[in-house]
């Protein structure tokens, strides 16, 4: 038993440091994430309403993603939930890793065009409900969701050169 407590404690101490790169990037996707998730349906929830088309459109559309053949709203409603928050966040692990550490910000716009045609051009067209959306707002909420991915990952990481 005691051969295996040094192991066991290594382990245990290894998930506590503070300073890890991987930890920062992880923890600045996921806040990125949460940001950009509440943030970036701005645009399409605004052509919805100028529009007087249903601001809940896009959301049940997400939900196909997880319930392909539902229709009702209170199903779709938490699978869009979930099927955005793990977009949001699995892109913003992406993000996280591949934009650059200066001119973050506009470097994410292109990467927001790349993750529209990703997400609207190619999984997008296998459902009925994503298909039928205006795209021009779907586009532009994939923009304003890279952009304030953009901004959050610059932040904190600028906040980190500035105490370190």
């Amino acid at each position: 038993m005691h051969a295996l407590a040094p192991a066991l404690d290594v382990c245990s101490t290894v998930a506590r440091v503070p300073d890890r790169p991987d930890r920062q990037l992880v923890e600045d996707a996921v806040v990125a994430a949460a940001v950009a998730a509440v943030l970036s349906g701005a645009p399409s929830t605004a052509h919805a309403l100028l529009a007087r088309i249903d601001p809940l459109e896009a959301s049940l559309a997400a939900g196909t993603l997880l319930l392909p053949a539902e229709q009702r709203v209170s199903r779709l409603l938490p699978a869009a939930l979930v099927a955005h928050g793990a977009l949001s966040l699995g892109w913003a692990l992406v993000l996280a890793v591949a934009l650059p550490r200066r001119r973050t910000v506009a470097w994410s716009l292109p990467a927001g065009l790349a993750i529209a045609a990703l997400d609207l051009g190619i999984v997008g067209r296998r459902f009925a409900r994503i298909r039928a959306l205006a795209t021009a707002p779907q586009v532009l909420d994939h923009l304003a969701y890279a952009a304030t991915v953009g901004v959050v990952l610059s932040r904190r990481r600028a906040r980190r050169r500035t105490a370190g």
